[in-house]
């Protein structure tokens, strides 16, 4: 099995106003270091694979209408 190494990254994230609490409170739960200052981009501090595939899932979120994250899951409901 091959081994993957990943360094750490720093990552502005440009989420607007309105998601940005719930952007912060969600990789804070997930233990992903972030910080946000008052009219700056949201910071994310990407130190592994599963924290980028959290980020893009949170990301995705946001960015997908309901009905496009419905049908995923059903899909991936139907494959299991």
């Amino acid at each position: 099995m091959k081994s993957f190494s990943c360094q750490a990254a720093s990552v502005m994230v440009e989420v607007s106003w309105a998601d940005r609490w719930y952007v912060y409170q969600r990789l804070q739960q997930l233990a992903i270091p972030c910080s946000c200052a008052i009219d700056q981009p949201l910071q994310v501090q990407i130190t592994s694979i599963s924290a980028a595939i959290q980020l893009w899932s949170i990301s995705r979120q946001l960015n997908t209408s309901r009905q496009n994250l419905v049908e995923c899951l059903e899909r991936c409901w139907y494959l299991v």
